[in-house]
């Protein structure tokens, strides 16, 4: 068995499957760095994230599963599960064999598991697409904190870099501690750990006045539009879970 460590990037994945048919490995297991951990017998290589590597795979790939085929891979990888590399290098494997599209074929294990993902990844985007709310700071940026359970945040910086193109905002990821920045022309990956380590304890400090007095309306407003003897909390829960809660004003009192 050989163990193939990489950066934890798609494209660091996607060259540790180059070098898998690059060197002929037979046995390997790819392991994000982050989770590796030394095995007591087998070899280890720890795998150079190399853009042309990646595009080659992809490109690849790209010609037996297509466009689409090749964003369902995407989509279980950012998913984070514990198996997705190796399903996905078993779907590659599989697509470059039969020279395919394998991608339907849900009688195949990884096919299957991949599509699971894809449709729980694809869930999650909408959701955070629909849920996501910003904040205005101090400082004139609209800044919005999310955990999803997947990593999706650069699949929806798009709908609101095309819903807010005027404004700066900044969409960030406390769960894995970084974010995207929209300055109305680029966007741009931020990292800001320590500044948000206590952001609740920094409400006064960062956001804007006129924030805070719209988020006591709106929660005041909520609280005199909602009928109480109208409540179905079941049907309510089915529309929006409760773990998306905290995304809303008028949740937090």
């Amino acid at each position: 068995m050989i163990t193939l460590v990489y950066d934890s990037t798609f494209e660091g994945l996607l060259t540790a499957i180059f070098e898998k048919y690059e060197f002929k490995f037979l046995d390997v297991e790819i392991v994000k760095d982050s989770r590796f951990q030394k095995p007591l017998f087998g070899e280890v290589n720890y795998i150079i994230t190399n853009e042309d590597k990646a595009q080659r795979v992809l490109k690849k790939t790209e010609t037996f599963i297509g466009k689409d085929g090749v964003k369902r891979l995407l989509y279980a990888f950012l998913s984070e599960a514990k198996d997705s590399e190796k399903h996905i290098l078993n779907a590659i494997d599989y697509a470059l064999v039969e020279k395919s599209n394998i991608m339907d074929n849900y009688a195949n294990l990884d096919v299957m598991q991949i599509s699971k993902l894809t449709k729980s990844v694809g869930r999650e985007k909408h959701r955070m697409e629909a849920f996501v709310r910003f904040k205005l700071l101090k400082d004139g940026i609209y800044f919005a904190e999310i955990q999803p359970d997947f990593d999706v945040l650069l699949l929806i910086v798009n709908h609101f870099k095309n819903r807010y193109q005027d404004q700066k905002w900044i969409i960030y990821d406390t769960r894995r501690y970084y974010g995207v920045f929209y300055d109305t022309k680029s966007l741009d990956i931020v990292h800001f750990k320590e500044y948000l380590s206590n952001l609740s304890e920094k409400v006064n400090n960062i956001f804007d006045e006129i924030e805070l007095k719209y988020q006591y309306l709106w929660k005041e407003y909520f609280d005199h539009a909602n009928i109480k003897e109208r409540k179905n909390i079941k049907l309510h829960l089915q529309h929006v879970p409760k773990r998306y809660w905290k995304y809303l004003v008028e949740k937090n009192h």
